[in-house]
């Protein structure tokens, strides 16, 4: 059965690859198995059809069969479990694997999404400084907590998973603040991710929507 992922059909971040559908594409690709993608408009978010797939009229959505699911988290366990590639074979290991996912979305992502928001809401604000420096050392006790237990590893628990996956894409978001640069371990981590062939992938094909979009060429 093919597998449809929903994408946004213009999505914000220009092709940078920090919308949601990243990590599903990316683990798709790492577990070799194709999919389809269905462009979805800001507008047709919020109607019907898609609010049946996902209730919060949010992307991705997962479409295999009569399987539907939402939420990338989800939908990047769902394929790790179904395919060999992304969680180890020992079930201790595998289970740390799934809690570094679970950290990457609950504990490090948070501040990280909050500090975005207040650089795109706030900026203007005459408290904006004040506020994005407490917003700053609260992603930096994330990620001094991250740094110190990644130690010299090229991953978090031994082999890459799923769990690094999601890590990566989170920390993604934080190219441009400069606070990642504080944390060498965390940047060459973070390089590693990118540099592995599924993750091209994966980047050059949500790039390349944005790229014939723009152009103004029809998917």
């Amino acid at each position: 059965m093919t597998v449809t992922i929903s994408v946004f059909e213009q999505s914000p971040d220009r092709g940078k690859g920090l919308a949601r559908d990243m990590p599903v594409r990316w683990a798709l690709e790492e577990v070799g198995c194709p999919y389809d993608v269905r462009l979805v408009s800001f507008e047709a978010m919020k109607q019907a059809p898609h609010l049946a797939l996902h209730p919060f009229g949010q992307i991705p959505t997962y479409e295999e069969g009569d399987l539907r699911l939402f939420e990338s988290g989800a939908i990047v366990l769902h394929v790790a479990e179904r395919h060999a590639g992304l969680l180890p074979a020992d079930g201790d290991s595998r289970a740390r694997a799934v809690a570094w996912m679970f950290a990457a979305l609950s504990t490090v992502e948070p501040p990280i999404v909050e500090r975005s928001m207040a650089m795109l809401m706030e900026s203007g604000k005459s408290w904006h400084a004040q506020r994005l420096s407490m917003l700053d050392d609260r992603v930096r006790q994330r990620l001094g907590a991250l740094s110190r237990r990644l130690g010299d590893a090229d991953w978090l628990e031994g082999g890459f998973s799923a769990g690094d996956l999601m890590m990566v894409s989170v920390l993604r978001r934080l190219a441009s603040s400069g606070l990642l640069d504080e944390y060498p371990n965390l940047s060459a981590y973070v390089a590693r991710g990118e540099a592995r062939p599924a993750f091209q992938r994966a980047f050059d094909a949500q790039l390349a929507i944005f790229n014939a979009l723009s152009q103004g060429f029809p998917q």
